[in-house]
């Protein structure tokens, strides 16, 4: 019961992070959804960061594993917005910021995990 707590507001505390980034980054002219992509963004840095932190000191059966990036993490971060922020980009005849919003959040996010990894690696040895 405790673990689902710790989901339960760390997933509370990410999507506060992803509403106030959203607050804070106006959406451009050309409607480019930049607050998600910063908040996606952060959260891949994040768990790839996280996971590998964790798997070095803890492995993944760790009460703070599951406050951080299952909760925290999963909060921040949106599948759910990004799909629904590209099928309105299509929508509005928006082909070229589409396919930019698509590739940037893809590539980008799975960079930043590796990034994240990476670096949490660097900072164990």
């Amino acid at each position: 019961m405790k673990g689902f707590f710790l989901i339960f507001l760390g997933g509370g505390l990410g999507s506060l992070t992803r509403f106030l980034i959203s607050k804070l980054i106006p959406v451009s002219k050309n409607n480019f959804p930049l607050n998600t992509l910063i908040a996606n963004f952060i959260g891949c840095f994040l768990i790839g960061y996280l996971v590998g932190w964790f798997l070095n000191k803890y492995g993944y059966q760790n009460e703070l594993y599951l406050f951080s990036i299952i909760g925290f993490c999963g909060g921040l971060t949106t599948f759910s917005t990004f799909s629904n922020e590209s099928l309105l980009l299509l929508r509005s005849d928006n082909l070229l910021t589409f396919l930019s919003y698509i590739l940037i959040s893809i590539i980008g996010g799975i960079l930043l995990v590796f990034l994240g990894y990476y670096l949490s690696k660097l900072s164990t040895l």
